[in-house]
């Protein structure tokens, strides 16, 4: 038997390491391995598994389960995982990985390993996390863990890098939870309001008191929650105002449809799911009071949504808001302190509000055509400020055709109101088809209008009008 050259057998032993080590690392055969592993070592232990449901029994949103969710979503582990879902955030330029249901994702604490993993329920489409711990474990670090995990979603939340608005919205006939919710991504903030600065400066302040005022609440035995109510014509800037208090106080957005409530006991249920942390908006509720014969829910029914029991209980750290027309023809005891703290009046524009607009949308501050706009707006006219802001838009390109539109504008409307709106989008210049028709959005609404090119040439034909009569006044003389 011919002996075997040992330098032959290391070089031989080194290429088979070699090649092991390149099939397990360059091949599923590591992961089967990892995979194995992990199998035999949950014969030796025994685990708990802990469910954090999105819904609770009463189907309130379980704020544990937001809490998980912005945590495991941070761990580096969850790259590792399976099947995961590349979607994107609130920011169209950012790519995110979110869970796929039933994968499992691995965490460290204190030395023992911990397992997530995500289940979806299909009736009601909602979800729970679920964790996965030794027994030998679970006394000495889940407390300390959940308290972890607490601490860093808190965290995100606070550093603005996970918390995105959502604006939520009560759908009808819907099993499960009520409530569907879309990103929040309203471009209105305060700078970009069209407000007194002193008033402006007050609102901001009293919010900023509002947040900070938990334990003063507490002391006094109140509810820890502020109410608004925004009156004014439509299209002066009370859904932009909403907007623009959710983002500054970063709540998410709860839109209550009460064309769509099935009662008063049905208002009180949305009231209970809604979340800490929102701004609960009722809109046009003077219009629906006028039209209570018609709905489920009754002013009774509104009063204790706004001040009753249920309210001091499941109300803690949320702004109401409440937007009318006019509050001239509402019960003046629906309105009264407790259940409304602060009014906000939104008038239309005026010559100061004209400034503010021009400066935002033309970047102008001063034309020679604004000594025009002040006299018109002394004899009374006026517009809202979606009016005025439509007008400037679809004028962008020439501050002062815009200028003029506006001035026109207020010339035709007198008082600024009128059945039809005429404010029309321009497009691409001058020629403009005069019979199309269009969907322009006006504040709170959408209404069919011609275009502005329209109205230009009715002031031409008038004008010429003018002159022919001049000129045969001329030649009779």
């Amino acid at each position: 038997m011919v002996p075997c050259n040992p330098i032959f057998l290391v070089i031989l032993g080194v290429v088979v390491c070699f090649m092991i080590r390149w099939m397990l690392f360059k091949t599923g055969l590591i992961y089967t391995v990892k995979k194995l592993y992990r199998m035999i070592q949950d014969w030796f232990h025994v685990y708990q598994f802990l469910k954090v449901p999105e819904f609770n029994e009463s189907m309130q949103r379980n704020q544990l389960y937001r809490k998980v969710s912005l945590y495991l979503h941070s761990l580096p582990s969850i790259e590792d995982s399976d099947f995961t879902n590349l979607i994107t955030s609130s920011n169209q330029n950012d790519i995110v990985l979110r869970l796929d249901p039933n994968q499992t994702i691995e965490d460290r604490f204190l030395g023992a390993k911990l397992f997530w993993f995500k289940q979806k329920i299909e009736p009601d489409r909602t979800g729970a996390f679920v964790l996965k711990i030794r027994k030998t474990d679970k006394r000495r670090i889940l407390h300390p863990y959940l308290c972890h995990i607490h601490a860093a979603a808190d965290e995100m939340e606070h550093q603005g890098k996970y918390h995105h608005l959502r604006l939520f919205m009560n759908a009808t006939g819907a099993g499960g939870t009520r409530w569907r919710s879309v990103p929040f991504n309203h471009p209105a903030t305060f700078e970009t309001m069209t407000m007194e600065k002193d008033l402006k400066n007050k609102i901001k302040s009293d919010l900023e008191s509002f947040l900070k005022a938990k334990q003063y609440y507490g002391r006094l035995g109140r509810a820890w929650k502020r109410s608004f109510l925004l009156y004014g014509p439509s299209g002066t800037g009370k859904s932009s105002f909403v907007a623009a208090m959710a983002k500054f106080l970063c709540y998410d957005v709860y839109d209550v449809d009460l064309s769509k409530v099935g009662g008063d006991s049905d208002l009180k249920c949305l009231l209970l799911e809604t979340t800490p942390k929102s701004v609960v908006v009722v809109e046009d509720l003077d219009r629906f009071l006028a039209e209570e014969s018609e709905s489920a829910v009754t002013a009774s029914g509104i009063q204790n949504f706004m001040d009753g029991i249920l309210s001091s209980c499941c109300a803690e750290e949320r702004v109401m808001v409440f937007t009318m027309s006019s509050k001239e023809c509402v019960d003046p005891n629906l309105l009264r302190p407790g259940r409304v703290d602060v009014h906000i009046h939104f008038p239309v524009c005026d010559f100061s509000a004209f400034k503010t607009l021009a400066s935002s949308y033309l970047g102008v501050k001063d034309h020679k055509l604004f000594a025009r706009v002040e006299e018109i707006f002394r004899r009374g006219a006026s517009l809202s400020p979606a009016e005025i802001g439509e007008l400037m838009i679809a004028n962008r390109n020439s501050p002062s055709r815009a200028i003029k539109s506006v001035i026109g504008a207020l010339q035709t409307n007198g008082d600024g109101r009128r059945h039809k709106e005429i404010i029309g989008r321009q497009i691409g210049g001058n020629d403009v088809d005069e019979s199309q028709e269009m969907m322009v959005c006006g504040g709170d609404g959408f209404s069919t209008v011609k275009d502005l090119r329209k109205l230009y040439g009715f002031f031409k034909l008038r004008n010429a009008r003018r002159t022919q009569s001049s000129n045969s006044l001329v030649h009779d003389r």
